[in-house]
């Protein structure tokens, strides 16, 4: 999303391998995308934040998303917040505190419990947002953040599988590999942001056609982030948030992202370029950030028929 003259440092950040098909690592996620906001729904550029406070998770299509798109599947969710490992949970409430239900597509209210978030109103879709605090100061040296959605039947089934008869009573239900604190990575969605932190990397799909400058908005493609979990981001045009037309994942942290490409609506994917790899057809884009101790813009161009 930002300026061509920092692909450069880029490439001194990332490596990357391509694979076909198109990974399926996060097959049972719930549809559509979460993402974090303020209360009123307005984005933040980068994902950064003045203030813990200041996060609302909200959910469905997704920014820049096209009428068609799918939003969240409907059902009652659960939400952590973690450092970008996933190991270290810093929510620090019990999890049926942190629940909310999703219907036609987007949140529409959290569940009763007295203990239950603060509530905000997305202005653009009338969706609910929910206040993620209170949660502790992440220990990333960069400042990342990462939250966490999942149906509370996945983490219900992912807390008795770390021994907790009732996840929803506890704080923690524990963490292992593949199964942060209840939260299984390929049953749920992610999303990354910062607070008080300038520092940003970030990864933009840009999707254009043969012999035509013009990017083209509202394409997807599906983040898997270091964990296994995965988000849908869309194509889209926001200058005040320097957003051009790109599909952005905001504050990566370090590890292995695949970005995948599938055939859309609007779409036929006939290549996918990334620094000095390419791959013909839709497939999927790993790539390996090695540091975040800079702001670096890593750009994934996709062809279209």
């Amino acid at each position: 999303m930002r300026s061509l003259a920092r692909a450069g440092l880029a490439a001194a950040l990332v490596a990357a391998a391509l694979s076909i098909p198109v990974g399926q690592a996060s097959a049972d996620a719930p549809s559509g995308a979460i993402f974090t906001t303020l209360a009123d729904g307005t984005e933040v550029n980068f994902n950064h934040y003045d203030a813990k406070p200041d996060v609302y998770l909200d959910g469905g299509p997704g920014p820049g998303a096209p009428q068609h798109a799918a939003g969240l599947d409907d059902g009652t969710y659960v939400f952590q917040v973690t450092d970008p490992s996933g190991k270290v949970l810093l929510s620090t409430d019990p999890a049926r505190c942190r629940q909310f239900v999703v219907s036609g597509g987007i949140i529409t209210s959290v569940v009763a419990t007295g203990c239950e978030h603060v509530t905000g109103l997305d202005v653009d879709h009338g969706a609910t947002t929910v206040q993620l605090y209170p949660y502790l100061d992440t220990p990333n040296n960069g400042g990342v953040y990462k939250v966490w959605a999942t149906m509370v039947s996945d983490f219900l089934a992912g807390c008795a599988e770390l021994g907790v008869a009732n996840g929803l009573d506890v704080v923690d239900c524990g963490n292992a590999a593949g199964n942060r604190h209840g939260f299984v990575p390929a049953d749920s969605k992610t999303d990354n942001f910062k607070v008080d932190e300038d520092i940003i990397v970030e990864i933009d799909t840009r999707f254009y056609r043969p012999g035509n400058p013009n990017l083209i908005d509202g394409l997807s493609v599906t983040w898997t982030d270091t964990n296994g979990a995965s988000n849908r981001k869309w194509s889209y045009f926001a200058p005040q948030l320097n957003v051009n037309h790109e599909a952005h994942v905001e504050a990566v942290e370090v590890g292995t992202h695949r970005i995948s490409v599938a055939d859309q609506p609007g779409c036929q994917v006939l290549a996918i370029d990334y620094g000095k790899k390419h791959v013909n057809g839709a497939g999927s884009v790993d790539v390996k950030i090695t540091s975040i101790g800079r702001s670096a813009t890593i750009f994934i161009d996709v062809l279209c028929a």
